[in-house]
């Protein structure tokens, strides 16, 4: 993948990220900082930064729980030490450190 495939690619899911989170009326705040980064702040002070990582062409999560690095397969973001797809892993950490269950459709 060229780095203007990724950007799109990373832009697509951030945005996808965004609106769900802006229907997320409890347990948490956000707001998308210079760069692309999403910084998600939890009713208990802990955060999850969300943000895209142009050298290495993966989408980075840093949470309470660790941290994910997802890349495209050609299909979807699955991270690179798991194989865990991006949405269902978001749904876990954000829906644990919110404390309300966290539901992201596929995009």
């Amino acid at each position: 993948m060229d780095e203007r495939e990724f950007a799109e690619r990373a832009e697509q899911m951030l945005a996808h990220i965004e609106g769900v989170l802006e229907g997320v009326d409890q347990g948490l705040d956000y707001e998308v900082a210079p760069g692309g980064i999403l910084e998600i702040e939890f009713d208990d002070g802990s955060q999850v930064i969300i943000n895209r990582h142009m050298a290495a062409r993966e989408i980075w999560v840093a949470a309470r729980s660790g941290g994910f690095h997802f890349r495209w397969d050609g299909a979807d973001w699955v991270d690179t030490r798991s194989g865990k797809s991006l949405l269902p892993c978001l749904e876990e950490v954000l829906s644990s450190q919110a404390g309300v269950q966290i539901v992201f459709p596929s995009c």
